[in-house]
């Protein structure tokens, strides 16, 4: 099993580029299989969520043909099956929006009830409350969701709860139904309009993407296309807090501003500088950082994704701080292994007090979830002594050269795999 061991102390300096957005991607890649012809995406990220997904859209016989790696070419013309085996979808919950781009292509899709990091219940109910609006019957059995239909007709659809995933899925099997499809109560991220401009560049009908109404007029065909992803808000973001939790003076490159604005605000509440430019954003932490309040909301809210980066950081500010998580109900899990490194904090359901302390001490920790594994390398980086972080498979499904990043930046951080290799690091560390 592979693991992190950082020496912590060094104050973060320097460039970092920011790659692909990770959750655009995978929405991108899965409507990709829509067209009958090549579809070519670049600037995606080379991470095990991505891989994965090419994998198991090869397997129900696309061609996936890859170019490098942050580029690929896709035709769906070729896919055989509309059946995504359950091996796929255990390994990362957003197969399932090869559900909304089967429907909307084939009328029928068979996809496994998805898997990802366990951070609390996250339902698919408003994903099928869509498919069944546009004229879907949609099944559960076996472990597998069965959706099809004779054809898809577009309706006025109201969303019970704002959900990313449920807009994606529903908004791709839409851009294929017959006449207007109307989608209230819709979520705004970034990635859900990386994803409606992808689609309108193949040749989809999709307007309002990014504010609370969307409307789509379905086509009968999607044609070739070439796309760049946007860059990733969430990496970006946790260099960003790397960078305050250190006490460092980091450019963050290859960013749209705009979409960090909450965690920009959020760093100039703690007592940092930020600096924006057109395409990067720098960040300087000097002296003691002090507490503030955050609540994780949709976008343009502060997301649920930087809640442990940010959580981390408060750590080390003067004064108490409150987290309210009103997202994911199991997004907490890191503060107890944030607790084994000297922070002081108190959960009370969604909300978690946080009192400031001066410094964490280096301990051996367990990564329990994507974003919660970067917070704790942010907090290796900026304690006393080793840290040694456990469970990073969960950090490589969503960061790409994560250790590789953080050295250019002057962090002492390595991969291993072996007590020898822990025992080396420490000799060489001193």
């Amino acid at each position: 099993m592979e693991q992190y061991i950082i020496k912590g102390g060094n104050p973060l300096v320097g460039e970092v580029e920011i790659g692909g957005a990770k959750n655009a991607a995978l929405a991108i890649l899965a409507a990709a299989i829509m067209s009958d012809e090549t579809v070519m995406i670049d600037n995606l990220p080379d991470v095990n969520d991505i891989n994965v997904l090419l994998d198991a859209i090869a397997g129900i016989g696309a061609m996936v043909h890859r170019v490098d790696r942050h580029t690929v070419k896709i035709n769906g013309k070729s896919v055989t099956s509309v059946d995504i085996e359950y091996d796929y979808i255990k390994k990362i919950r957003a197969s399932y929006y090869l559900l909304g781009a089967l429907l909307g292509k084939y009328k029928h899709a068979e996809v496994a009830l998805p898997g990802g990091c366990n951070i609390g219940s996250r339902p698919i109910d408003q994903h099928l409350k869509g498919f069944r609006a546009l004229g879907a019957d949609v099944e559960i059995e076996h472990g597998k969701i069965i959706a099809e239909a004779s054809h898809l007709v577009g309706k006025h659809i109201y969303f019970d709860v704002v959900s990313v995933g449920a807009t994606i899925n529903v908004m791709m099997a839409a851009a294929m139904a017959d006449g207007l499809t109307i989608l209230e109560n819709v979520a705004k991220e970034p990635h859900v309009v990386d994803v409606a401009n992808f689609l309108n560049s193949m040749g989809a009908n999709i307007r309002g993407a990014g504010t609370d109404v969307i409307r789509i007029r379905g086509v009968q065909k999607l044609h070739r296309t070439s796309y760049s992803v946007i860059p990733d808000q969430i990496e970006a973001g946790t260099f960003m807090f790397a960078a305050a939790a250190t006490k460092g003076d980091v450019t963050v490159l290859n960013v749209i501003p705009k979409h960090l604005e909450a965690t920009t605000a959020k760093l100039l509440e703690i007592g940092c500088e930020v600096e924006e430019f057109d395409d990067a954003v720098r960040v300087v932490s000097k002296g003691r950082l002090k507490s503030t309040h955050v609540k994780t909301l949709p976008y343009p809210g502060f997301p649920t994704d930087m809640q442990p980066q940010i959580g981390v950081t408060l750590a080390l500010c003067e004064g108490t701080s409150i987290i309210t998580e009103s997202i994911f109900e199991n997004r907490f899990k890191y503060l107890d292994e944030l607790a084994r490194m000297g922070a002081s904090v108190k959960v009370e359901g969604n909300s978690a007090a946080i009192e400031g302390v001066e410094k964490f001490s280096g301990a051996r920790v367990s990564a329990p979830d994507l974003r919660a594994g970067a917070a704790l390398c942010i907090a290796g980086l900026a304690a006393d002594g080793i840290t040694i972080v456990d469970d990073i498979v969960y950090i490589q499904r969503g960061y790409e050269r994560f250790e590789e990043k953080l050295r250019s930046l002057g962090a002492v951080i390595e991969k291993v795999s072996t007590e020898k290799e822990i025992r080396k690091f420490m000799l060489k560390v001193g």
